[in-house]
């Protein structure tokens, strides 16, 4: 059994697969300090590999408690081999979820893929037919958008995601919503309307914590996979295990 384990901006997402790449256990902790569901998990299915990829700073007791869970583990960087090959110019300063997001992609797809993430940041990366990441582009996620309404202007409050969402505001707090919501919804379709053109045959995968705002305007043009990042890592470990 292999454990997978993407430590995000917010939150910690881990999974246990079996060896046919079947996840048999999902969960998710809010913040980086406290990794007990992880080990509970870990005591139920004695995993005997583990990946872990992490986009935030975590504390040397959370890394050496997450590094002792299996007898093998990874810790996803620069220097990882992979199945797909990375072309980002900055290999070293590439976030491992974004990544492994896009072999994950690839591995259903083999062709050119867009793989959008909405979370924290809003990324959009490209691989293409050849197994090739070539990058992609970072934007903010809803939060931040809401955030930055509220902290750089004099009156606006900040507001959720969750609520009243007409097709145009007809108060402040619609307003606001309709303009994020609505605006990432464009933007995202720009994306996909962009990146057709170019690639006729161009697969889209849209995963993130914060998809389900989105999915009804887009799904019909995309695979939606909350699961996406996991799946990757697992990927990535047993390409190494085969590697070795």
């Amino acid at each position: 059994m292999t454990l997978t384990i993407d430590i995000g901006n917010t939150a910690i997402k881990y999974a246990v697969f079996d060896n046919d790449g079947t996840m048999l256990q999902y969960g998710r902790t809010e913040g980086h300090d406290d990794v007990s569901a992880i080990l509970r998990l870990c005591t139920d299915y004695a995993p005997e590999h583990a990946i872990i990829a992490s986009t935030a700073d975590v504390s040397r007791r959370v890394q050496d408690e997450i590094g002792a869970l299996a007898k093998h583990t990874v810790v996803l960087d620069s220097a990882t081999p992979l199945p797909i090959e990375n072309l980002y110019h900055t290999p070293q300063t590439l976030g491992k979820d974004r990544l492994a997001a896009a072999v994950a992609a690839f591995d259903q797809t083999h062709g050119d893929t867009l793989i959008i993430d909405v979370g924290t940041a809003i990324t959009y990366d490209f691989i293409n037919c050849n197994g090739q990441f070539l990058g992609g582009n970072i934007s903010p996620g809803v939060n931040l958008r809401f955030m930055a309404l509220k902290e750089h202007t004099a009156k606006l409050p900040l507001i959720s995601a969750e609520g009243c969402h007409p097709e145009y505001g007809c108060d402040t707090e619609t307003a606001i919503r309709c303009g994020v919501l609505d605006g990432i919804s464009c933007e995202i379709q720009g994306y996909i309307r962009k990146f057709s053109l170019k690639y006729p045959n161009l697969s889209v995968f849209l995963t993130g914590g914060d998809q389900i705002y989105f999915d009804e305007a887009i799904k019909k043009r995309t695979f939606a996979d909350k699961y996406l990042v996991l799946k990757g890592l697992f990927l990535i470990m047993q390409y190494n295990i085969n590697a070795d």
